[in-house]
């Protein structure tokens, strides 16, 4: 199955390429993400694409793809899981695969120690799209979202992966402090897992724009709408799945 972001060249990539690049990410999820970075751009919300744990680059790609001219695709890595050639892998895959021109850029560093300034290295603005999938401990989650959050244009998302997966219960708690301590955000979509890798996805935007996106994405999806939608206590957040069934009873 092949869900369309109907950007040409995410939706290229993601037919020819996407699953040749070693990596978790979903075709599926790639896509309603590149989607949120076209619908963005349609109306107007620029900035920057940053990803914490690029890894070999399969999901980098596909979202540098549906960046405008003048926008910056950020990796940051400490690129050495599996081993210290990694890197020479995610800069290959990137040359084979990615857009032709300077628009990527490359950190090799521990993202608990980065800045705005020093993830943006001068690129103006903010971001506007920040996955975050980088190591999975509360540590590095909390700060990781400090990051972000610090780094976000206002109209920006932050995408969390492996979001309700098995092999990580509790990283659920530390989004939710995160929440808890930022109540002027909330979670507005969630994406649901293919399988038991290609885990979940929550997508998180200020409070004043949630509706926007999901409403947009909505449409955009509307075969792929789960009709109960996710419980958040005080909201409710869409959600898009790949075969949105529910229970027969």
């Amino acid at each position: 199955m092949i869900v369309h972001s109907e950007i040409k060249d995410v939706d290229r990539y993601l037919a020819n390429g996407y699953l040749d690049v070693l990596g978790m990410s979903s075709r599926f999820a790639a896509a309603i993400a590149a989607a949120t970075m076209r619908i963005q751009s349609e109306e107007g919300i620029s900035g920057h694409f940053a990803e914490i744990g690029t890894f070999e680059g399969r999901f980098f790609i596909a979202l540098a793809h549906a960046l405008r001219p003048g926008e910056r695709a950020i990796g940051v890595d400490h690129f050495e899981w599996p081993d210290a050639g990694v890197i020479d892998r995610f800069k290959r895959n990137l040359s084979h695969y990615g857009p032709k021109d300077d628009r990527s850029s490359v950190l090799k560093a521990d993202s608990r120690k980065l800045t705005r300034e020093t993830l943006l290295g001068g690129a103006g603005g903010g971001v506007r799209f920040f996955h975050i999938d980088g190591e999975h401990t509360a540590d590095h989650l909390s700060k990781d979202l400090a990051l972000a959050h610090g780094s976000l244009d206002p109209k920006g998302v932050i995408c969390l992966d492996d979001m309700l997966h098995p092999g990580y219960p509790t990283l659920g708690l530390t989004v939710d402090e995160y929440l808890r301590s930022h109540p002027e955000m909330r979670v507005f979509c969630v994406i649901d897992r293919e399988d038991i890798v290609a885990a979940s996805k929550f997508m998180i935007c200020r409070a004043e724009m949630a509706d926007f996106y999901k409403e947009a994405l909505g449409r955009a999806f509307q075969p792929f709408v789960w009709p109960l939608g996710a419980d958040f206590r005080s909201y409710s957040a869409l959600v898009l799945a790949p075969e949105p069934k529910l229970a027969k009873i």
